[in-house]
């Protein structure tokens, strides 16, 4: 089998769960790849590389991206263009969409041994016009179409089939999937989706409304988003925690499901709700903490 290796080494302890995870893998017989960008820090282990990371995913059977939800999100993008499946080995703080935390490695001889299912999450597809060129990303968690830091509120349009169906006066707005129900959209007031489930979800951030829930949308809905301030405020869109664009007043967003989906690993037979309700309770629990110091 030949496995992707894609750690985010920024991530406390990342390096040494990366160095087990390659030797566990190795006398297991897997064949193990990595990009030539991590080639200094592991040019003595049993590992190839490749210099550009689409050769390098495609080279393989399955990815494994070694970090946080960020590392697993990122890796992802690439493997879904790809069709190639992820594994998520959590070394961050809440890792939902992991297949294994640090302390279940040895569970990775199941990976080599096929004895894993594979959940598909859906994802959306943004698109938007800059300089005359139309720009197109493929997001897994959600877009914010948001202030800036030292902006003021914007006043934001959402269109269905060439009608208005939500205005909010509101610093942003989050359009998610079912997977980043449990992200932005959650810690906005949104509600958690199962992620096997297929909806759009849009959640103002601070809406100055009386009305500023949440609406769920059909899957195969196909959303333009557009925003003004009269304050000439910045707006920024953001795709799965990246900036990407800075975007002019009226500028239209159109968001909708995409052709890809995200293929994630799972090793152990936990179902959605248990995890849910441990991750959130782990985000309490550290809210609380950081809130008594």
């Amino acid at each position: 089998m030949k496995l992707a290796v894609i750690p985010n080494l920024s991530k406390k302890d990342a390096r040494k769960y990366t160095l087990q995870s390659i030797d566990i893998l190795h006398r297991l017989g897997a064949e193990l790849f990595m990009h030539d960008e991590m080639q200094q820090e592991f040019a003595q282990q049993p590992v190839s590389f490749y210099q550009e990371i689409e050769e390098l995913i495609e080279h393989c059977d399955i990815v494994i991206a070694i970090g946080g939800d960020g590392t697993i999100i990122h890796a992802s993008k690439y493997a879904s263009a790809a069709n190639k499946p992820v594994l998520g080995i959590n070394v961050g703080r809440l890792g939902y969409v992991a297949g294994l935390e640090t302390n279940e490695l040895c569970s990775l001889e199941r990976l080599m041994d096929g004895d894993y299912t594979v959940e598909e999450r859906m994802m959306l597809e943004v698109s938007f016009y800059q300089n005359g060129k139309k720009q197109t990303y493929q997001v897994l968690n959600d877009a914010i179409v948001a202030r800036g830091s030292l902006s003021r509120i914007l006043d934001l349009t959402v269109s269905y089939q060439h009608e208005t169906v939500c205005q909010y006066r509101a610093d942003g707005l989050i359009v998610s999937t079912p997977t980043g129900s449990t992200a932005y959209s959650f810690s906005a007031g949104g509600p958690v989706m199962d992620p096997t489930m297929e909806g759009i979800l849009l959640t103002p951030i601070c809406p100055h409304s009386i009305f500023g829930r949440t609406v769920v949308f059909g899957a195969d809905t196909e959303l333009f988003i557009s925003a003004t301030s009269q304050y000439n405020s910045d707006m920024i869109l953001t795709l799965d925690g990246d900036c990407v664009a800075h975007m002019e007043e009226n500028e239209v967003i159109q968001i909708k499901r995409s052709s890809l989906t995200t293929k994630l690993i799972k090793l152990k037979h936990r179902n959605f709700y248990e995890v849910a309700r441990e991750k959130l309770g782990e985000r309490s629990t550290s809210n609380e903490s950081e809130t008594s110091r």
